[in-house]
């Protein structure tokens, strides 16, 4: 979006926009590169050409849910529901977090080597996180659940 059409809109400077994107603890919105346009970091539920270009992912990444979902996690795999694509973060204490926003958070891990190995492209948003189109379960294994094998499938 045009940032001065934004500005015009909000009815707030451009330092106070400033200051939102700065101080944003999750990074949620970039300006391009001119400084005059802004979007989401991740994109959301809105369709759009995000622009990330495909990248080797690290060997493993994490995504925080709360425990109802997992079952159907296990049995279907992650998928981006109203996003525009999965979530995952490079570390177990981010992704527990997110977990948490919403119940008892539940961490799993994806093997994202075995995944880029066969095929899947990832993505790095201008935040850091990492964004993948879906994580078929075969890739996944729960991080420390109490009753859950290191198979990801519950004992």
């Amino acid at each position: 979006m045009d940032v001065g059409d934004l500005l015009a809109a909000l009815g707030i400077s451009r330092a106070e926009l400033d200051h939102v994107v700065a101080t944003d603890d999750k990074r949620r919105f970039a300006y391009d590169p001119t400084g005059t346009r802004i979007r989401a970091s991740q994109g959301h539920s809105h369709p759009v050409a995000l622009g990330y270009e495909p990248l080797e992912p690290p060997a493993e990444l994490f995504h925080g849910t709360v425990d109802r979902f997992l079952p159907s996690i296990l049995a279907e795999g992650l998928r981006p529901g109203n996003r525009h694509a999965v979530h995952l973060s490079t570390d177990v204490a981010t992704a527990r977090t997110v977990g948490g926003r919403r119940g008892r958070p539940v961490v799993l891990r994806v093997d994202a080597a075995a995944m880029a190995a066969d095929g899947v492209e990832f993505t790095r948003s201008a935040n850091g996180v990492w964004l993948v189109a879906a994580v078929p379960p075969r890739y996944l294994t729960v991080v420390g659940q109490e009753g859950i094998a290191s198979s990801g499938m519950p004992t």
